[in-house]
């Protein structure tokens, strides 16, 4: 079931760095950031990483935890993760789980080639676990701070 905006998010449940067993109910009481990225180690998301590492303080104070989700295994993000100081956890979505939940995934071309991949996509939920905002198909440019802007306002709302 593809999460709705204004819908408490469905069951599910997926394992990131650090150990972490991540669920609707894991973070109730605290806004979730969960962006999806394509790849690790890569141009864009190493930005888009970038970004949200370099705000990270920013999001905290407004009341949210920030969870990166990729295809790539737990090893690879553990690496990401440190080559880049990142202080959020990164989440290994090998078997695709969430990314087919949140309907991320897309026919690409690649070097020509039809593939699937994952689109840029950013989804805010609530301290109550529900889904208030989602960002599909985007540019990194500008991005970081779009999400910020409604975190903040969502903390006014409560």
């Amino acid at each position: 079931m593809t999460p709705a905006i204004n819908k408490p998010l469905p069951e599910f449940e997926a394992v990131a760095t650090g150990g972490l067993k991540i669920g609707p109910d894991t973070f109730h009481g605290q806004a979730v950031v969960l962006y999806f990225y394509p790849k690790d180690h890569t141009p864009g998301c190493t930005t888009e990483a970038m970004q949200f590492r370099d705000r990270y303080k920013d999001f905290v104070k407004a009341g949210a935890l920030i969870l990166g989700v990729s295809r790539d295994n737990m090893a690879s993000h553990e690496k990401f993760k440190a080559n880049l100081e990142l202080p959020f956890e990164l989440i290994a979505d090998t078997e695709e789980k969430l990314c087919h939940m949140f309907g991320v995934v897309k026919n690409k071309i690649m070097y020509g080639k039809k593939v699937k991949g994952i689109e840029r996509s950013t989804f805010l939920i609530d301290a109550g676990g529900t889904l208030r905002g989602e960002w599909r198909g985007i540019k990194v440019a500008g991005h970081v701070d779009e999400v910020l802007k409604a975190v903040k306002l969502l903390k006014k709302a409560a």
